[in-house]
């Protein structure tokens, strides 16, 4: 039995975000490392809330966030093309702290086990 049509095209939309994040999008507010990390699909997919990672300050963070917003509708409209939908999803960005969160409490475990705590 195949996922549902809503798991696949989040699965479309994540990989194509990337690819258009890498190649296509150019704005000098995208800063420190981005990823996406979830994406969810409405039932009919419509709508898709994309998870974004930002792996810097707080500035990088929000001036990505505002960046990806602010292309929306270059990124729906792209997204649309590519991946041959009827109706291109409407599109919002949400920071996702959990690599950063992640991050430090690899560093605190590596401190403890080093004895600095």
């Amino acid at each position: 039995m195949s996922p549902p049509r809503s798991l696949r095209v989040s699965q479309q939309i994540k990989r194509e975000l990337s690819e258009l994040l890498r190649r296509d999008l150019k704005d000098e507010r995208i800063g420190g490392i981005v990823s996406i990390t979830d994406v969810e699909c409405s039932g009919d997919c419509r709508y898709a809330k994309i998870f974004i990672s930002v792996f810097g300050d707080e500035t990088a963070q929000q001036g990505t966030i505002q960046a990806l917003t602010d292309h929306t509708s270059f990124i729906r409209g792209e997204l649309g093309r590519r991946l041959g939908l009827r109706f291109a999803p409407e599109v919002t960005f949400k920071l996702d702290n959990s690599l950063e969160r992640g991050a430090k409490v690899s560093q605190i475990i590596a401190q403890i086990s080093r004895g600095e705590i």
